[in-house]
């Protein structure tokens, strides 16, 4: 489902006389239907940045990143845009949402936008809230008054309210108490068994033992030196 090769990016510092910034070099992994890849390495090594190609928000130099058969790295942006809708989806350590919107719709919104059924969406969305211990009374309100923790949580709602093929973790479980973060982990073990390729960046040790199947260094692919 997902398969990097050969895939490098670096950064230009257009306001430091256009400084070149290698970040990746040749990095290559492939990721399996029901698997899950823990990407490991020092802080600055590239992990996030090698998420985000994955997601297609950085475009990578060179290189292809394939994701259910598409080259991220050169597909049309109406392309993106559907593979996210339908295939692949990410949880990131920030919750980004339009304010005054209901927890509950913001939630639900994937599932919405595939045109599911509201109700069906909805209540997939009531479930998956209640898992994680977001009190009823909160659904109505919009998330960007919640604390962090919840709103972390909401943002993990919204990963797994569709069953998307793909998955990418940024650190899901990140200060969250032994309770919800186990919720976490069997939503990660229930995406695994339905197929979903997983890649994740897992903040501790347990974590990556319990849900990931193997582990990757990304600074094994991390560049050297400024152009």
């Amino acid at each position: 489902m997902i398969d990097l090769r050969d895939v490098s990016k670096s950064f230009t510092l257009h306001n430091q006389g256009g400084a070149v910034i290698p970040v990746i070099e040749g990095a290559s992994l492939t990721v399996m239907p029901g698997e899950c890849v823990a990407l490991t390495g020092a802080s600055g090594a590239g992990k996030s940045t090698l998420m985000r190609l994955i997601y297609g928000n950085y475009l990578a130099a060179s290189g292809r990143v394939l994701v259910a058969g598409l080259d991220v790295a050169q597909a049309e942006p109406r392309e993106i845009l559907a593979l996210r809708r339908e295939i692949l989806g990410y949880v990131s350590q920030f919750l980004r949402v339009v304010p005054r919107v209901p927890t509950l719709d913001v939630v639900a919104e994937p599932l919405l936008a595939i045109g599911c059924d509201r109700q069906v969406a909805l209540d997939r969305a009531a479930d998956l809230l209640a898992r994680l211990n977001i009190p009823d009374r909160l659904w109505t309100l919009s998330p960007t008054t919640f604390s962090g923790g919840e709103q972390q949580r909401v943002n993990i709602a919204r990963g797994f309210v569709h069953d998307y093929p793909v998955l990418l973790l940024d650190e899901p479980t990140a200060s969250l108490d032994e309770q919800n973060r186990d919720t976490v982990l069997a939503l990660i073990s229930e995406a695994k068994g339905r197929g979903a390729a997983i890649v994740g960046i897992f903040h501790d040790d347990i974590t990556r033992a319990l849900v990931c199947d193997r582990e990757i260094n990304v600074s094994d692919f991390a560049a050297r030196g400024v152009v």
